[in-house]
Formats: C-alpha cells, sequence, structure tokens
C-alpha cells in the first residue's frame, strides 16, 4: 500500500494473508489474468515471508483466545455498502469504552497481536493515508471491518469477489447467504468468525465489540446463534445515491485488487443483484432479533445530526456511558471538519434500472426517484 493513494501491487490486502488461503483461492479460480501476474507475484511473495509470524502466534496466543469471553454481547452495524456504515461506526468507536476489529487486524488477522510489537510502524508507512473511494482518512488503529479479516484468513468470504470479480455471485451466493451449502461450512465460518472477535476483544481487554459488516445484513440468523442477545444497527440510504456509490466503490477497489477483469454491464448487474438479495434477506429475518435490540437509523438523518442519531442509539439499545462518551463524540467529529463527500450525476436509465430492481427498498422507507437535469 502506498501513501500517495494510487493504485500499485503492494495495496493488495491479500498479501499479508494466509499463504494457504491464497494458493486454494488461485486454484478454486483458475490462476489469474497474464496482465495481473505482477500483482499475484507480490501477494505470494508477502504471503510467504510472514508465515513464520502467523506460525508464531498460532502458538504463542492459541490457548490465550481459546480462553477469550465476550462478557457484553457485540454491536453489530448492519446495512449496504455504501448506506453510512463506516461514518457510524467510526463515531462510535471513537468511545473509548468500545473495542473493534482493527485495520492491523483485518489485514493481518493470523499474525496482528505479534506485529502489534515489532511490525506495526513498518506496516503503517505503507498503507495509504486515506481511503480511495471516499478519501475516509485510513490509519492501522481504526476501525475496520471484519469481513477483510475473514477473506484474510480463509476462503469463506464474498469479499474474494474483489480479486475474483466474475464470481462474485457464487461467494455471495455461499458466504453471505450460506445458500446450498453443507452444516458443516457453516460451522467452519462460524469458529472462525469466533475467532477473529476474540482476538479483537482480546486486543482491546475484553470491552464491548462495536462490529460493522454489510455482508451481515444476510447473516442475522447466523450471528444470533452466536450471540443471542446481540445488538444491532441497521443504517439505510437512498438507494439511488446507494448504486451510485457502490459502483464508484466496487470499480475503487477493483483498481486495486482485481486479478480477473469484468465489464461494467456485468458489474452493474452484480451490483444490483447483491442489494436485491442482501437487503430482502434482511427484511425478511430482522424480526428473529428481538425488538429491543434492533434500531433502524436513515443516514440522512445521522448525517443532519450525528449525535442526536447516536444518543438515540444508546438509549434504544441500552448502552450506557453516552453521556461520559459525548466529548469524544464531538472531538471525533470536529476532525472531520472540512471533509468533502463524493458527488454524482445520474441519468434517467439508472433511475429506471433501480427502480426496477430495488423498488421494495425505495417504497419501504420513503424516497423519491432524483430530478435529472436537463442539459
Amino acid at each position: 500500500m502506498s501513501n500517495n493513494n494510487r493504485p500499485s501491487n503492494i495495496q493488495h490486502p491479500l498479501a499479508l494473508g494466509s499463504m494457504r488461503n491464497w494458493l486454494r483461492l488461485l486454484w478454486a479460480n483458475g490462476g489469474v489474468e497474464k496482465k495481473y501476474l505482477p500483482r499475484a507475484g507480490f501477494v505470494s511473495s508477502l504471503s510467504a515471508l510472514t508465515i513464520p509470524l502467523r506460525i508464531y502466534e498460532r502458538i504463542a496466543y492459541r490457548r490465550v483466545i481459546e480462553n477469550v469471553s465476550l462478557d457484553k454481547p457485540p454491536v453489530f452495524i448492519v446495512g449496504h455498502w455504501r448506506s453510512g456504515t463506516t461514518p457510524l461506526h467510526l463515531l462510535l468507536c471513537s468511545d473509548s469504552t468500545m473495542g473493534y476489529v482493527s485495520t492491523f487486524q483485518s489485514i493481518a488477522p493470523e499474525w496482528f497481536i505479534t506485529g502489534n510489537k515489532y511490525l506495526k510502524g513498518m506496516v503503517a508507512k505503507l498503507i495509504p493515508s486515506k481511503r480511495m473511494m471516499d478519501n475516509i482518512r485510513l490509519s492501522l488503529d481504526d476501525p475496520q471491518e471484519d469481513e477483510l479479516a475473514m477473506a484474510e484468513a480463509s476462503p469463506y468470504s464474498f469479499y474474494h469477489q474483489w480479486s475474483f470479480p466474475r464470481a462474485g455471485r457464487e461467494y455471495f451466493e455461499k458466504y453471505v447467504l450460506f445458500r446450498n451449502v453443507p452444516d458443516d461450512l457453516v460451522d467452519r465460518w462460524k469458529r472462525l468468525y469466533m475467532n477473529v472477535l476474540c482476538k479483537a476483544t482480546h486486543n482491546h481487554g475484553g470491552k464491548r465489540l462495536i462490529i460493522k459488516n454489510p455482508a451481515n445484513s444476510a447473516r442475522i440468523k447466523n450471528i444470533l446463534e452466536l450471540f443471542p442477545d446481540a445488538r444491532f444497527i441497521n443504517i439505510y440510504r437512498n438507494p439511488y445515491v446507494v448504486f451510485l456509490s457502490t459502483k464508484h466503490f466496487f470499480r475503487s477497489i477493483l483498481a486495486i485488487m482485481q486479478l480477473k477483469d469484468i465489464d461494467d454491464e456485468e458489474l452493474d448487474s452484480n451490483i444490483l443483484w447483491y442489494y436485491e438479495q442482501l437487503m430482502k434477506k434482511y427484511l425478511t429475518d430482522k424480526d428473529m432479533i428481538p425488538a429491543e435490540n434492533l434500531i433502524d437509523i436513515r443516514f440522512e438523518d445521522f448525517e443532519a445530526d450525528p449525535l442526536r442519531e447516536v444518543r438515540r442509539i444508546y438509549g434504544e439499545l441500552d448502552l450506557q456511558g453516552f453521556a461520559a462518551a459525548e466529548p469524544e463524540f464531538r472531538e471525533h467529529l470536529a476532525s472531520l471538519a472540512g471533509y468533502q463527500k463524493n458527488h454524482y450525476e445520474i441519468d434517467s436509465n439508472t433511475i429506471r434500472k433501480v427502480q426496477e430492481h430495488w423498488g421494495f427498498a425505495i417504497d419501504r422507507w420513503g424516497y423519491k426517484p432524483p430530478v435529472v437535469e436537463s442539459k
């Protein structure tokens, strides 16, 4: 990863992950396209170099992690990508009584505890200072999605579609929807997921975790099997904006990660399908969550008055300590002064496609089609 924020081979997240996982992915996807061989070669080299770190951490910390208990049920932030999950996550995690999966853990889940002592400073020099897709600040200590940690350590993640985008629907069906997969695969996913969360809990001294992962929107049943008293925050946003932002997001990630190409038409089709599958599954399964453990947040309300919405979250989910954390929330919000969001132009054809595929969400949440300005 490069601080100049331009795509380079070193930015591929799998470079710090499991060598075994990497080889399995290459085999399952029939290798990589010729033009991406330098990128794949870099991932292979760095994965091989970090094997001793993974072996050491597995031996040194296995029993420590096995004995970690999550005394307070985690808070799970769900909602489709580009719906505001990241700014909400960052704000909630500015409460110093909360823990989370860090960016360092997400890119080196099998050796970050060891690396915290000796290698984090070196890795920090390699990562970009801002996320490419939205200019949000990025550092190794910041909160990050646990799905990336799952992808680094195993094949059980939808995020492998960033490397192999034409297999995206297959990854989504298997590892987000768990559709037509054997029970033992789901059990393996659960064990690995618990390992990721236990490591994060250890890293933050036993604090309650705030977990952000859009893919979990379709895993409500699985999360509740692990944490029956888990809290959930669903954040939703104008679907027309979500589509444009998601397409920009996907293209930005693919520039760093893809090892095979995908054309715009297939990418658009996949984005429309992912949202439809994810949000319909969430809306079907949300009734499994006890009413007192779930809150829905409209992004536009959060953007207008984030402290009001966070106060509501703490109150409705019975999370203690809003008053004590309020100065930290205000400090975090002050640090965002001058931040500029991406802006997108929409055309009538895009409006039609979004309405056709995502009309169920548009109607449920009361959004209106944007007005297309004539030129």
